[in-house]
């Protein structure tokens, strides 16, 4: 029997009452239902969040060097999937990292556009705060999906 794909990190923030967790991005309703998804429908739903995060972090940082990124995540023990794109593997550097880290060169990164200037510890709060943001806007527009109306008890067109 294979491990289920999960896009966890161990930080699971809906247990401290967010609707949306601030490690993996899912919803409280994704996180409870995970292990019912089918194998595709959860392959699907990790790279849709892969996307989120690359979307939100290369707003801050632009990879120049995968292997030296690959390299210092598991020099540092942490924990990332083999086909997890590089900008959502830096998401998981500077959440573990983001006191300890001097020179982002050396992990393959280059601050750009809205994080140029900033402070490691700094870039990961506007990149945390960002990715919260599009998690729950994300988990809203799921919740928000059309109801279906009942035509029992919708108005005929053909009613006098």
């Amino acid at each position: 029997m294979s491990a289920i794909a999960s896009p966890c990190v161990g930080l699971c923030s809906t247990t401290l009452g967010d609707p949306s967790c601030r490690g993996c991005q899912r919803s409280e309703a994704e996180i409870r239902d995970w292990f019912a998804l089918a194998s595709d429908d959860r392959a699907a739903r990790i790279r849709e969040l892969d996307a989120l995060r690359e979307a939100v972090a290369g707003r801050y940082l632009r990879l120049v060097d995968a292997a030296a990124l690959e390299a210092q995540l598991k020099r540092h023990r942490i924990r990332f999937r083999s086909e997890q794109p590089g900008l959502s593997r830096a998401v998981e550097l500077l959440r573990v990292g983001r006191e300890q880290i001097q020179d982002l060169a050396r992990y393959g990164l280059v601050p750009t556009g809205q994080g140029e200037g900033l402070a490691v510890a700094e870039l990961h709060v506007r990149l945390a705060a960002e990715l919260r943001d599009a998690a729950e806007a994300r988990r809203l527009a799921a919740t928000a999906a059309p109801a279906v109306s009942d035509p029992l008890s919708a108005p005929s067109a053909e009613s006098p």
